[in-house]
Parts: structure tokens; C-alpha cells; sequence
């Protein structure tokens, strides 16, 4: 699978906020993989996947998330294969990934940048999640 990466460039649509810069987006990707590799629950299933190819890894995460918050269109990868091939990879992962995002994203940004890099995590996990996990079959029929 290839994932291109384009380079930082000017986007034709305006950031989520005018405080949302690719050199904060590096700050919180920076600061949260490295909360996450630090995280005895997250922290030996990213070292499982990653192990020395951070170098490869940070790139795609700051090219999503200035796709994501800055709408600059620079990530062309499909993150719910990427998800799927992670061994023991848990629905309860999410919610810590989440709690981490949000100290990171609450640290370093100002009140209202954090809370939109929250709610737009909060998607992108629910996303992953129901394409990961989610079971038709455990939803009980409706009564006719």
C-alpha cells in the first residue's frame, strides 16, 4: 500500500481556526506520539507496529492532521486498513487515545483550537471504530 504525502503548501480553503498553523500541528503530533509512546497501554502496540519507523510514521500524521484541521488536502492515505492490520488493537484503545489527544491538544493550544482538534478526534475515533469493530449481527431485530 502507498500512502503520498504532499508537501505543505498554501491551502485554497481557510484553516478550521486562524491559530491552526502546520508548525502547531507538528507541536501536538510531536508531543502526542510522544505521550503515546511513553503509555503502558498504547505505547507496546504502536512499538508492536512502528517499532523504528517513527521517521516514516510522523510525517503521514502531520500531513492528516493539517488535511484534517487545515483542510490542506495533503494526506492520500486510507487509515482504516492501517488500523485494521494492528494486532490487539481494542475498542477501550480508542478512548485512551482520546484521553491523551485531549491533554495533549488541551496543553498546548488555546481553549477553542483544542476544542476543535477534540471534536475532530472524537469523529475520526467513532469512524475508526464502527469500521473496525462494529458487529450488525449485535444489534437485536426491530419487533415487525
Amino acid at each position: 500500500m502507498s500512502i503520498t504525502i504532499l508537501p505543505a503548501a498554501p491551502s485554497p480553503r481557510a484553516p478550521l481556526h486562524p491559530e491552526i498553523t502546520e508548525a502547531l500541528i507538528r507541536d501536538v503530533v510531536d508531543a502526542f506520539y510522544g505521550r503515546i509512546r511513553q503509555d503502558p497501554q498504547l505505547g507496546p502496540i504502536f512499538e508492536r507496529e512502528i517499532g523504528e519507523r517513527w521517521d516514516e510514521h510522523l510525517p503521514k500524521m502531520y500531513a492528516f492532521w493539517s488535511s484534517v484541521m487545515m483542510l490542506t488536502g495533503r494526506y492520500k492515505g486510507r487509515p482504516v486498513p492501517a488500523h485494521a492490520r494492528m494486532r490487539g488493537l481494542t475498542a477501550a484503545d480508542f478512548e485512551r487515545w482520546l484521553a491523551l489527544f485531549g491533554e495533549t491538544v488541551g496543553e498546548l493550544c488555546p481553549g477553542e483550537v483544542a476544542a476543535l482538534f477534540r471534536e475532530k478526534a472524537g469523529r475520526i475515533a467513532q469512524s475508526l471504530q464502527l469500521a473496525l469493530f462494529f458487529d450488525p449481527a449485535a444489534i437485536a431485530p426491530r419487533p415487525a
